[in-house]
């Protein structure tokens, strides 16, 4: 085990981590790992970035047929997909779909903006062979009811939170790539007492500015007088981006520049896509969460989340995804002691990228955590 203080780096083709062998040549190219582990209220989302994003900002929702083809990491077994989906919970009314696996210590994993659960095809099953893991498709995403309601940047994290309550039952570590990283950053943020870890893949999120002042009540007139054109042109304009970001050519593009590796950027991975675009209320969903889920954005920082965990942190990090740089994952150690920095040679979904190095480095540090013995794992009431 490495020691609290030590930071590793390895350019060789392969390099031993608690007794695993770690090879570094994924699938056509060979790059270095780095393991980094520590010395001892708001948050915000780029509208225009997401928006420009569309619904492929990481990667797989449901789709009405499997009848394409799968080429599966070589050595690794894949998640099987059930155009059926496989359990549905009900939450405040609305139909959730996910996926449960595996027996032991539970582990929640929250896929990013525009994907589903089948996002962890390459992690569910090997993380199921120790640990009772859940991947959960987010309101409005994937399997789950594409609910015409007013998103906001908290709806998730209600979710989640809830689920844990419900369905889970006691505490657990939380995994999120993108969106679903501050998801499960805000979750346990909540729910501190039912949360052994978590595990952040390239978050969505900012620090908070301390010197931002704004005028509120300047900014809230203005918003008064241009809201009805405000309105308006987001539909005209978000319309527009929804066609757009629903076509094949344009996904699987979108796709390539996050995966720095795109041998996985396949044929199914683009039509499990495009497919639920085909639902009669994707279209109002869509504008909703560009134009409406931001509204909380600026209680919620990455710094006054932070602030609330009380648990240990690992970050799985892309240092070539073109959206979030490693520096994010710097400052966040930084600001954040309890925290391991895993660095992969990857773009921004590197759990589907590079899934071997990913399950490794997650299950090395989830032995580490000696969950098994945790005076947490004791079952949870639910009131």
């Amino acid at each position: 085990m490495l020691s609290s203080s030590s930071c590793l780096t390895s350019s060789t083709p392969a390099f031993k981590l608690n007794k695993h062998q770690l090879f570094l040549h994924s699938r056509g190219f060979s790059a270095p790992l780095r393991f980094c582990h520590p010395e001892g209220s708001k948050y915000q989302i780029s509208r225009r970035g997401i928006a420009l994003r569309g619904i492929v900002a990481a990667g797989i929702t449901a789709m009405e047929s499997a009848s394409l083809a799968i080429k599966p990491v070589q050595g690794l077994e894949i998640l099987t997909y059930k155009p059926e989906g496989y359990n549905f919970w009900n939450w405040r009314g609305h139909k959730i779909h996910y996926v449960e696996q595996g027996e032991g210590p539970p582990i929640v994993l929250v896929h990013g903006f525009g994907a589903s659960a089948f996002h962890w095809r390459y992690n569910v099953p090997e993380l199921a062979k120790k640990y009772k893991v859940y991947a959960i498709d987010l309101l409005g995403f994937g399997w789950s009811e594409k609910a015409i309601i007013d998103y906001d940047a908290i709806i998730w994290r209600d979710q989640v939170v809830d689920f844990i309550n419900e369905i889970v039952k006691e505490p657990a570590v939380l995994v999120g790539n993108s969106l679903g990283g501050f998801t499960v950053l805000a979750s346990a943020a909540s729910l501190p007492e039912k949360v052994n870890g978590v595990v952040l893949l390239n978050s969505a999120g900012q620090f908070g500015d301390p010197n931002a002042k704004t005028e509120e009540s300047e900014a809230n007139i203005l918003e008064k007088l241009i809201k009805p054109f405000k309105e308006i042109f987001q539909r005209v304009f978000l319309g527009f981006l929804f066609w757009q970001a629903k076509q094949p050519a344009r996904v699987e593009s979108v796709l390539k520049s996050v995966y720095i590796n795109s041998s996985n950027v396949d044929d199914y991975l683009v039509e499990s896509i495009t497919q639920p675009a085909s639902d009669p209320k994707a279209g109002e969903v869509y504008y909703r969460l560009m134009s409406r889920f931001m509204s909380n954005q600026r209680k919620y920082t990455l710094d006054s989340l932070l602030s609330q965990l009380s648990c240990p942190l690992l970050l799985l990090w892309g240092d070539l995804d073109p959206w979030v740089g490693p520096t994010k994952a710097m400052k966040i150690k930084e600001f954040y002691p309890n925290t391991t920095v895993v660095n992969l040679q990857a773009g921004h979904c590197p759990h589907d990228e590079v899934p071997e190095l990913v399950n490794t480095a997650l299950l090395d540090w989830l032995s580490s955590l000696n969950l098994e013995k945790s005076p947490l794992s004791t079952p949870v009431n639910v009131s």
